[in-house]
């Protein structure tokens, strides 16, 4: 089964639709829009929430692969910051990705069999003004998954990160095209990722198991 959350959003959104395509089981979360009945609306950072989500889907989850593309951002600088919602980035971005692994884990655990694929940033890697929030939150999936992956690898449990550069889905579309431009020419690669590229790296991840507590850039060379 595979259960992607935050599968409103344009990457998340991407995925969930394709792993449909390819004939698998696919269960999803939003917050904000729903796509089809078998996603389900879901505050990740309501740890009861995830709980109960978990306990209604519970009889289906079996070898389980479960992609965390929750994301949101709190554009601004550190000294003029509202801490309450500088706060809730940290607490949708970081404490709701754990609270989905805390409460997948036993199923995994006891099944000897778990993918766990969270969507990071190039973000916290090359700095950004105005992103302190958003930097901590998904910086804080580098050391959770070091510490996670230690504690199941010898369950058959694998759980990663990808650090995703600039791509055409999902919050760039906020970004002017003036500053698009800019943004591109910092790219090696000169252009920005496609979707489909993310695809295939979730897909490497799934099939490999010797790949493990690592935060792979996914960034056309940033």
């Amino acid at each position: 089964m595979i259960l992607i959350i935050g599968a409103s959003g344009g990457i998340g959104s991407y995925l969930a639709n394709s792993f449909i395509n390819d004939g698998f089981d696919v269960k999803g979360t939003y917050n904000n829009t729903a796509i089809n009945n078998n996603f389900t609306k879901l505050d990740v950072s309501n740890e009861e929430e995830v709980k109960q989500w978990v306990e209604q889907i519970s009889a289906k989850l079996k070898q389980i692969t479960v992609i965390n593309c929750v994301g949101i951002n709190y554009n601004c600088f550190g000294h003029k910051a509202d801490l309450e919602q500088w706060k809730n980035v940290i607490d949708v971005n970081l404490i709701g990705t754990f609270n989905v692994i805390k409460y997948l884990l036993p199923y995994m655990r006891a099944e000897k069999f778990g993918r766990i694929i969270n969507l990071s940033s190039v973000v916290p890697q090359i700095g950004v003004a105005g992103t302190s929030a958003y930097a901590a939150s998904k910086s804080g999936l580098w050391g959770m998954v070091k510490s996670l992956t230690k504690e199941n690898a010898g369950l058959g449990i694998t759980i990663n990160n990808l650090n995703l550069g600039y791509f055409d889905a999902g919050m760039i579309a906020a970004v002017p095209e003036a500053v698009l431009a800019t943004i591109k020419e910092t790219i090696p690669a000169k252009r920005f990722g496609t979707p489909n590229e993310i695809y295939k790296a979730v897909n490497m991840l799934m099939d490999i198991e010797y790949i493990n507590g690592a935060s792979i850039d996914i960034n056309g060379g940033i």
